[in-house]
């Protein structure tokens, strides 16, 4: 059986600057390489997505495995685990939004004014907090309510699920793939048998830095843990955005 650790990115930054890991965000990420290493988990690949936040993960976990002086493979880079464009989305979509929901058009200025306040400090409330405005736009991305010129709902599911894992197929291995929340939460619910509605609130749960370990036999994909954080042991280390 191939072991599948899927890890969330740690912390990233403002919500102008998210591709980016936050001071919080690295250590975080320090920490499950830490956590890794005391629990003697050998891998024999990783995968990574082409996001800063999530090659900057790697690194960390990488790092502390090299302080250790303990090998980690070489991360292969593959787009197909990079998240959504969150950002491109809400940039299309939110002025359609506006047009015709003024409740989303206040909290979406609300939201624009706080950001423009906060002055770039990642620890403001803006940015690790999700609004309802968020909400509606991603609704309004994966139901297909307006032309978007980006990447669709159902082209994001075929992409993160036709990602393969390095397996030679031989006994059980760790792989290890640093990655984002909704391709988690995709993953996830290949396992569980779900492909609806259900997979944003998977994502919406999963914490920074998290691992979900799934088991892959064949073409059997099984769930074993979901969202774990042993390594973060204090609420302040404890985040969702």
């Amino acid at each position: 059986m191939t072991n599948i650790y899927l890890v969330r990115h740690g912390q990233a930054g403002t919500r102008d600057s998210y591709d980016s890991l936050s001071r919080l965000g690295r250590k975080q990420a320090r920490l499950l390489g830490e956590y890794f290493v005391s629990e003697r988990v050998e891998f024999s690949a990783a995968h990574v997505g082409t996001m800063r936040r999530q090659r900057e993960t790697a690194e960390e976990v990488a790092s502390a495995y090299a302080d250790a002086r303990l090998p980690f493979p070489e991360p292969s880079a593959d787009p197909g685990w990079d998240e959504f464009d969150f950002q491109h989305v809400y940039e299309e979509l939110a002025p359609l939004l506006c047009a015709e929901d003024e409740e989303f058009r206040g909290e979406y200025e609300e939201v624009r004014a706080q950001i423009a306040a906060s002055a770039g400090a990642h620890d403001a409330e803006v940015h690790r907090r999700w609004r309802k405005s968020d909400t509606k736009v991603v609704e309004a991305w994966t139901s297909g309510r307006y032309p978007y010129a980006g990447e669709s709902w159902e082209e994001f599911l075929r992409r993160v699920s036709g990602c393969r894992v390095a397996s030679d197929g031989t006994g059980d291995t760790n792989v290890v793939v640093f990655t984002s929340a909704t391709p988690t939460a995709v993953w996830t619910g290949r396992a569980l048998d779900i492909a609806d509605g259900r997979l944003r609130r998977l994502a919406a749960v999963l914490q920074n830095s998290s691992f979900t370990l799934l088991g892959l036999r064949g073409e059997d994909l099984l769930l074993f843990t979901f969202n774990a954080v042993p390594h973060l042991s204090s609420a302040e280390l404890r985040t969702r955005r």
